[in-house]
């Protein structure tokens, strides 16, 4: 494991509304919404965990209340967690200055609605270690040209440095992809203050600081550590990611401990959470079930199940 720099503190933009996810959104954070056996937040905080990060902020909003129930003071995790309220919404680049009175040393930044699968997560602390880097952006290959121009993509100069980053590009000039997971020296901040609200979305794009940053002379290096990113922006994302997990865990169902189902009730392609029941007499395929609902006679394909109410994942 990568020796992280001295006191390196973990952060997780957890603050956003995801309207688009809805009506999930209406009742969970969409960073707790969850992820196989777990909220999508604890798998970030593990993340960090790992790679020996244990002081980590985490900027809340809507429904910020949930999140602090949810994750407590972080001591059940091995982490001490702290909050910082963002009271409006108004960009990556506005969550991240609401951070500045609290962080005093580099900083790994996750956006909390994407799920990270990772490669060598800790070489972005080797690279962040070498002479003249001030930040590192992890980074994908991307060969789909449509998740570029949803995603942001990062040019690099002849000397192997960031040079340009581009919000949505409508032609990607490169196929190298920015995630949503950075390292940023504190010095980011002179960058964030003088950050404009953009045409795009009227909002501080952190795109812009990542720019400005750059002209300030700022050296900022990519690291490809990202195998997938899987951004929970609307429901089928929710079901998707989670028969993912499965797959990728080599199994063609989960029924989490405490789920029950009944005899006489068929499940594929399915994951069914804890405190769930599944009556006889229901089938259901590639379905999601959230924990303690319970699903009674019928059939469903691509559906998910959640606050007493059925979601269809189709189309």
């Amino acid at each position: 494991m990568a020796t992280p720099p001295t006191n390196l503190q973990g952060v997780i933009l957890a603050a956003g509304k995801g309207t688009r996810i809805r009506p999930f959104s209406d009742h969970y954070p969409k960073p707790l919404l969850p992820v196989f056996d777990r909220p999508l937040l604890l798998w970030q905080v593990e993340a960090m965990r790992e790679l020996g990060i244990t002081d980590i902020l985490i900027v809340i909003g809507h429904l910020g209340h949930r999140v602090v129930q949810s994750l407590g003071d972080g001591s059940e995790w091995g982490v001490q967690i702290r909050y910082v309220e963002q009271e409006k919404t108004l960009g990556i680049a506005h969550a991240v200055g609401q951070l500045e009175p609290h962080l005093d040393h580099p900083f790994l930044l996750f956006l909390g609605d994407i799920f990270f699968e990772t490669k060598a997560l800790g070489s972005m602390l080797d690279a962040f270690n070498r002479d003249g880097v001030d930040a590192v952006l992890a980074v994908k290959v991307e060969e789909d040209r449509e998740a570029m121009r949803r995603n942001f993509s990062v040019e690099l100069g002849e000397d192997g440095f960031v040079s340009h980053v581009v919000e949505k590009p409508r032609h990607p000039r490169t196929n190298l992809k920015g995630c949503g997971l950075y390292l940023f020296d504190t010095s980011i901040f002179d960058a964030v203050r003088a950050t404009p609200r953009t045409a795009l979305r009227d909002e501080y794009e952190l795109t812009t600081t990542i720019e400005l940053f750059v002209q300030g002379g700022h050296g900022i290096v990519p690291a490809e550590v990202i195998e997938a990113d899987l951004n929970l922006s609307a429901p089928p994302d929710l079901l998707d990611l989670n028969l993912h997990v499965m797959r990728q865990r080599g199994l063609d169902n989960h029924i989490a401990e405490g789920a029950k189902v009944e005899s006489g009730a068929q499940i594929t392609n399915s994951v069914i959470m804890a405190g769930a029941t599944v009556k006889a007499g229901a089938v259901l395929d590639e379905c999601l079930v959230l924990p303690g609902e319970v699903i009674s006679a019928g059939r469903w394909k691509r559906s998910i199940f959640a606050s007493g109410q059925e979601v269809s994942c189709l189309g």
